[in-house]
């Protein structure tokens, strides 16, 4: 179908001015529904959305049931369709393989930024594991499929759809092979190491590809015979690197038993098995446990899963990010480093600070920040898409006030 032949989408009048400024999103409070009523339309029906003068913004896919009622995926009026996606793919595939070139290990599609609304590709060499998070981008997953196979012949490619965005768009979950054959063993690499990964019954894609430049700096904060705490470590990824730049002792806590089994393979894998130490605990409780045994580690690193989802839910969230920096304070060495980080978009890497120096001061401590972190450019943040930019982190020392 050509654009001319879609259904409009009319914006009120003055409320075009964000897609102007290169967001692409259109809210449901945004739209004129006396000339073009939303109830009118289906979920993932493809639209033109236009300002209220009736000029063409571009075309983009709805969904009347959702606060964000409308995303703009072509601004010169194309259709999201087998060639469009190809092309797209093929764009962010030029960035990955000019930072990561000859290792094909990286997150291949990130949603807005690539071009490509609801949709997330991460490679793992051979294979490639998608997401769809919305309607619109869902009923275009044979489309996709088709252009993952023309632009990268992978041998397989998995649908990992069992995230909690979908329920936001009422999408069921499902995790499904949808081309070739997946090895029963995947392998993901990065600094030199390798991990076993599951990315049929693991978190998200099975890996985390947002902090791979930031595991790459802590060289040089680990030293060699350092003790480093990984908390929330999932599968080890900070651990295991940990050991590689020369610690000796290093304690990977999650409170799944899955991905402690991981770290142990994982430590196994990578000859540092009698290195790490993998502990199946809540992080709370480890960390109140290890204060009463006075027990104290000269990096500590706090990465854990997003304590804030909606906006509402910021006081609650805000809480729990300065309680768990508070505790591992308390158990960092004298002149310790703390790597904090944050993946909830809705904690800003303003208040994750403040979280971290109101816990320092409860203390009477004081911190330095080293550094600062964000995602990898393999996440690369739409200037325009504050929501984009959602991992932020912090590398502290740690001193007395």
């Amino acid at each position: 179908m050509s654009s001319e032949q879609l259904p409009e989408l009319a914006l009120k009048r003055g409320e075009d001015r964000r897609l102007r400024a290169g967001h692409l999103w259109v809210f449901s409070n945004e739209v004129d529904v006396v000339k073009t009523p939303l109830t009118a339309l289906g979920a993932g029906d493809a639209v033109r959305i236009v300002d209220a003068a009736g000029k063409l913004l571009g075309t983009g896919y709805v969904n009347p049931a959702t606060l964000i009622a409308a995303r703009l995926v072509d601004r010169s009026g194309h259709t999201l369709d087998r060639s469009l996606i190809a092309h797209r793919l093929n764009v962010a595939l030029s960035l990955r393989d000019r930072v990561y070139p000859g290792a094909p290990y990286y997150r291949w599609v990130f949603g807005e930024s690539d071009g490509l609304p609801g949709l997330v590709l991460d490679r793992f060499g051979d294979v490639v594991v998608g997401q769809t998070t919305t309607v619109g981008m869902d009923r275009l997953k044979p489309d996709i499929v088709a252009a993952v196979e023309k632009v990268l012949a992978p041998a397989a490619m998995v649908w990992k759809n069992d995230g909690g965005a979908r329920a936001l768009e009422s999408l069921p979950n499902e995790v499904e092979v949808a081309l070739g054959d997946v090895p029963d063993a995947l392998t993901v690499e990065e600094g030199g190491f390798q991990f076993d990964i599951d990315v049929l019954g693991g978190q998200k894609t099975g890996w985390f590809y947002d902090q791979h430049a930031n595991r790459d700096q802590l060289g040089h904060y680990v030293r060699a015979g350092a003790r480093v705490l990984d908390l929330f470590s999932y599968v080890g990824a900070w651990g295991v690197r940990a050991a590689g730049f020369g610690a000796s002792e290093v304690t990977c806590v999650d409170a799944s038993a899955q991905a402690c089994a991981a770290v142990q393979r994982n430590a196994a894998r990578n000859g540092f098995s009698d290195r790490i130490e993998a502990v199946c605990a809540d992080a709370f409780e480890f960390l109140k446990q290890a204060r009463a045994e006075r027990r104290h580690w000269d990096v500590v690193i706090v990465d854990p899963p997003a304590f804030i989802k909606r906006r509402k839910d910021f006081k609650k969230g805000a809480l729990a990010y300065r309680r768990i920096n508070e505790m591992a304070m308390q158990v960092l060495a004298r002149d310790g480093v703390l790597v904090s980080c944050s993946c909830s978009h809705h904690m800003g890497r303003e208040a994750l600070l403040e979280a971290i120096n109101a816990g320092a001061r409860h203390l009477d401590r004081q911190v330095q920040v080293l550094q600062r972190l964000q995602q990898g450019p393999d996440h690369p943040v739409q200037a325009a898409i504050v929501e984009t930019d959602y991992l932020k982190g912090f590398v502290c020392r740690v001193l007395p006030a």
